[in-house]
């Protein structure tokens, strides 16, 4: 199996926001030409029974099947239901995923919180792109938003850890015919700064930074020519414009530094404000 044929990974736990989660991968897995592996992780506990636990498992595994089969007749789908911890298990399955795509709290969510610890431990760890769908939508406005708001977003940083981020944001916008992709990059004086740019004139330091997008994206527009593309660089925090425009988008894409997770660093800040408050489905990349 090549890297361009790994699954789409959708983890339900029987909570309506893996319901959603699980709609939006299984028409991205078509949109990608891609199998669907449903997984349900069983819990380590002694409280359950481990065969009344599997019995409960296969029951939920088959409810999720029979909803793809209705949704996506013709869509490769096999499941799985590892015993482990939730966001352990989907981050070890990423090594072998196209992406894992999670809802944005599980049957254990707190109300009062926007995204769940299992939701957003998967996306500060995964080695493949996660996906957290958000709730507020219900299926017909996911269908129709997706027609109405084609639109990708994607926050892009001025360094060579954006080529991840292009790459998957490129790819899910050339999926979704009559898409643009909004590729926004937030700057100040102190980044312009540090990047050898103006210091004291913010019209220049402006314009910098609008230069330096276009040499970051240039290459990308060629390879994908039919993408119409709208640059933003955005003067200060990336992170309110494309909270912003997930509300409106198909897919808002925020980049993560692999290797940090080990340092116990998680999200940047961009990309944590942007999958804590966003109003739509947020990817993860690992750059």
């Amino acid at each position: 199996m090549t890297a361009h044929d790994l699954p789409v990974i959708a983890a339900v736990d029987g909570s309506s926001h893996s319901w959603e989660a699980l709609d939006w991968a299984a028409l991205e897995a078509v949109r990608r030409s891609l199998p669907l592996l449903i997984v349900h992780v069983r819990p380590l506990t002694r409280r359950t029974d481990e065969e009344v636990q599997l019995a409960q498992a296969q029951e939920l595994l088959g409810r999720a099947e029979r909803r793809i089969s209705d949704l996506a007749p013709a869509l490769p789908t096999s499941t799985l239901a590892p015993q482990d911890f939730p966001s352990a298990a989907l981050v070890s399955l990423s090594r072998d995923a196209s992406m894992v795509v999670v809802g944005s709290r599980g049957l254990g969510g707190f109300r009062s919180l926007l995204i769940g610890s299992n939701s957003l431990a998967t996306a500060s760890m995964a080695q493949c792109p996660v996906v957290v769908v958000h709730s507020g939508r219900t299926d017909e406005d996911e269908v129709e938003a997706a027609e109405t708001f084609p639109d990708v977003a994607a926050g892009v940083a001025a360094d060579e850890s954006s080529e991840a981020v292009l790459e998957f944001a490129f790819d899910a916008a050339a999926s979704r015919p009559g898409a643009r992709l909004r590729l926004v990059h937030g700057w100040t004086m102190f980044s312009s700064m540090l990047s050898g740019g103006p210091v004291l004139d913010r019209a220049a330091a402006a314009e910098s930074a609008r230069r330096t997008l276009m040499e970051l994206t240039a290459g990308w527009t060629e390879k994908y020519p039919q993408v119409e593309v709208v640059r933003e660089p955005v003067s200060g925090s990336a992170s309110r414009t494309l909270v912003t425009a997930s509300a409106t988008a198909a897919l808002t894409v925020v980049g993560r530094r692999k290797g940090g997770e080990s340092l116990g660093l998680g999200l940047s800040p961009v990309a944590q404000t942007t999958v804590t408050h966003a109003l739509g489905p947020v990817a993860v990349v690992p750059c």
